[in-house]
């Protein structure tokens, strides 16, 4: 049986904990705005884990600190390499330090895919002192890189980026701002399009009793669309809206909600 729920609700090493000490075989799916991660376990082992480009033992730190999002667990899918050798004990120990340290950064970095940019000081005159790795840090911000980017192009860990620029944000050398990654505006139309046709056919078969529910996700999928989230955001639309058929009309009325949906746009469902 799938076992799901909300990320903000439970932190990953939590749900990890709970899975494993049953010995359970299988993959956990996480997912939040567009970004989406795996970790498998094999008789209640991590065995595997990957998230972006990261792999292994650092997609496990990085999925760990993943404050908001959903996941769900899959059993019996095994895969198809191993990345992870240390125990489930040695990595989660680890996870909950970094998701300790992450509470206290997120106050100033709210996302590894935010964008650091060097502040003017222009009424300041007194002697700025960096250190190695934050000479290292200023060669790869230009206002378009991401903390996540700025790992790569350094080969760290996007945690580690989001630590040395902790005290440069707090001394207000650095500022953060939101990463843009727009797609081609004929795209969002479409997308924007397909999202509303979706809307009036949850409307049809949920009903005005759920219009504020279906028009709150609605116009969370354009804020995502807008955002860069493209097809992704009209998916988690689509999610919401069979949830609250689900809840609202039983499961006839959701296969034919999913159904109709289909008819769309079969990925969509």
């Amino acid at each position: 049986m799938a076992f799901q729920g909300s990320l903000k609700e439970l932190p990953l090493p939590d749900i990890i904990q709970l899975v494993s000490v049953s010995g359970k075989t299988g993959k956990f799916t996480l997912s939040r705005d567009g970004e989406r991660g795996f970790i498998y376990l094999k008789n209640g082992q991590m065995v595997h884990a990957q998230v972006a480009d990261l792999v292994g033992e650092e997609a496990i730190y990085a999925l760990a600190i993943w404050n908001q999002g959903e996941f769900q667990f899959n059993p019996a899918e095994e895969p198809d390499r191993q990345t992870i050798t240390k125990s489930n004990t040695n990595l989660l120990m680890e996870a909950a330090r970094r998701l300790d340290e992450w509470r206290v950064l997120s106050k100033k970095i709210p996302s590894v895919e935010v964008v650091p940019e060097l502040l003017i000081r222009e009424s300041r005159h007194e002697q700025i002192t960096l250190n190695p790795q934050e000479w290292m840090l200023i060669t790869k911000i230009d206002g378009h890189r991401s903390i996540a980017d700025i790992g790569k192009a350094l080969a760290i860990s996007s945690f580690d980026v989001a630590k040395i620029l902790y005290g440069m944000v707090t001394s207000e050398l650095v500022a953060v701002k939101k990463k843009i990654d727009r797609g081609s505006d004929e795209e969002n139309s479409e997308l924007v399009d397909l999202a509303a046709r979706i809307r009036a056919i949850a409307e049809e078969y949920i009903g005005d009793s759920a219009h504020k529910t279906i028009e709150k996700h609605f116009l969370h999928a354009l804020d995502g669309i807008m955002s860069g989230a493209g097809e992704h955001a009209v998916e988690m639309m689509v999610l919401e809206f069979e949830k609250t058929a689900s809840l609202l009309r039983g499961l006839a009325v959701t296969e034919q909600l999913r159904s109709r949906i289909s008819e769309l746009r079969p990925v969509a469902s």
